[in-house]
């Protein structure tokens, strides 16, 4: 045994790959810029493009320049870079561990947002978004939260730039994690269970079903909702949208320049998706790589319970239940969709990021569903050889990681992998317990709710 250790040793590159804070990105990367088709505009109810004004009650004006924006590069404001101190660079490590328990010549790379303050890697684009808005004149936030892991983010940089937060949080969620509410508290954000009787739209979903658990659609309407009537409120949002995807990528940049150090390249990129921030933030900082003819194949694993990218429709659709939001197209479940009781809350998305959803639809990126079992399995089986118990969203990035390094020992090929691990599951010990007890189950595919939803997508086609 010691002397396959040693051989394998030999092999091995470093297992932590560090770079120091000087090497923090100077400047985000916007994925848009290397698009080989620009993206399609957003629309109004009424089926006609919006201007950038019209995003204007709800987002200050640095974060819609940056949303409109086709620029590759934009600045990283130093104040953001200093914070950004707190935990980046964050470290790439190999996972030589789980390579020898799966037998596999693979080599398994793992990006660890987990070592934020918040415990994810949301604070990158939450601290970002709330030095703009403090730049701006805002003074209270809202946003909606799944896990919690993006509403504990943007407490967090809340209070960090003295602004209020109040977190609409999807209610299983509510149920599931109190620890998550206790974190964002703790940071002095207000956290209310959504759908809730303060907002229109909250009463309307309670009035549909007054036993909902919710969903992130109709937690981003309340929050929207708030904004959009306060003159001194903005939203912020922790996924979807292209000036989130920007902040993100502070991921793939850090991950490319850690590749270089030991002159490598990955050949699998493989992020969980609900929103896509995750999958953005690590996949499209090499997105000019792949342009270039370089092999490489980047994957977004989301549940099979919310299959938005495998079963969904490419259409114009609502980012919010109630429709309060502009139209945009995308991969969707319909606006109205609300999934089963999954654990992995931050990804019970309707919707996705229309960039992601269009590089998609371009065959430029794949998309694979899993079941809620067999990620706890994944989930499980990492944390007894890496040592790190995941968050259940990144459950869902290790299954077809794991699933990939076997088809490569199948057929003999080392290839590089890499993942994020988005953050650690130390608040998830309940969906643990359930899935070691047995307890855990698979949420079955709701075919009739989907088509239900789907029935009434706006009746606009991508092409017009």
């Amino acid at each position: 045994m010691q002397q396959s250790l040693t051989a394998h040793r030999r092999d091995m590159q470093p297992v932590k790959i560090l770079l120091d804070e000087g090497e923090i990105p100077t400047d985000w990367y916007n994925a848009v810029a290397d698009m080989p088709l620009p993206p399609a505009p957003p629309l109004g109810q009424d089926g006609r493009p919006i201007s950038p004004d019209a995003l204007s009650s709800i987002f200050p004006l640095p974060i819609i320049e940056q949303e409109t924006s086709c620029d590759r590069w934009i600045p990283i404001p130093e104040p953001v870079r200093e914070i950004y101190c707190l935990w980046r660079p964050t470290p790439l490590f190999r996972a030589t561990r789980l390579e020898r328990a799966l037998g596999t010549p693979a080599r398994i790379y793992y990006k660890y947002e987990g070592v934020s303050p918040a415990g994810s890697h949301k604070p990158n684009t939450a601290v970002a978004q709330a030095y703009f808005n403090q730049l701006a004149g805002t003074r209270r936030l809202t946003t909606e939260t799944g896990a919690g892991q993006w509403g504990s983010a943007l407490a967090m940089a809340g209070q960090m730039f003295g602004l209020k937060v109040r977190v609409f949080m999807v209610r299983v969620s509510w149920e599931q994690k109190p620890s998550r509410r206790t974190m964002m508290e703790s940071w002095d954000a207000e956290v209310i269970p959504s759908p809730s009787n303060i907002t229109a739209s909250g009463r309307k979903a309670l009035d549909a079903d007054p036993e909902s658990p919710g969903s992130l659609g109709i937690a981003i309407s309340e929050a929207v909702e708030e904004a959009a009537a306060r003159a001194d409120t903005c939203y912020a949002l922790g996924s979807v949208l292209n000036h989130v995807l920007i902040h993100q990528s502070v991921i793939g940049l850090e991950a490319r320049k850690q590749f270089e150090k030991i002159g490598e390249h990955p050949d699998i990129i493989v992020g969980c998706c609900g929103g896509g921030s995750n999958f953005g933030g690590t996949a499209l900082p090499f997105l000019a790589d792949k342009a270039s003819g370089r092999q490489l194949r980047m994957i977004a694993v989301e549940p099979e319970s919310c299959p938005t990218l495998t079963r969904g429709y490419y259409a114009y659709d609502a980012g919010d239940a109630a429709g309060l939001t502009p139209l945009m197209l995308m991969y969707t479940l319909g606006r109205k969709f609300v999934p089963p009781r999954i654990h992995a809350g931050g990804l019970r998305y309707h919707g996705d990021s229309p960039l992601i959803s269009q590089l998609h639809h371009e065959g430029l990126i794949e998309a694979v569903a899993v079941g809620q079992r067999a990620t706890f399995e994944a989930g499980i089986q990492f944390a007894r050889t890496e040592g790190i118990i995941p968050a259940p969203e990144t459950n869902h990035a290790i299954r077809c990681v794991i699933d990939e390094a076997l088809i490569c020992k199948q057929r003999g090929e080392r290839k590089n992998i890499l993942f994020t691990l988005s953050g650690h599951g130390h608040f998830d010990m309940s969906a643990y317990q359930s899935y070691l007890s047995g307890q855990l189950e698979d949420a079955p595919y709701p075919d009739e709710a989907i088509r239900t939803a789907l029935a009434e997508l706006p009746k606009i086609s991508p092409q017009d």
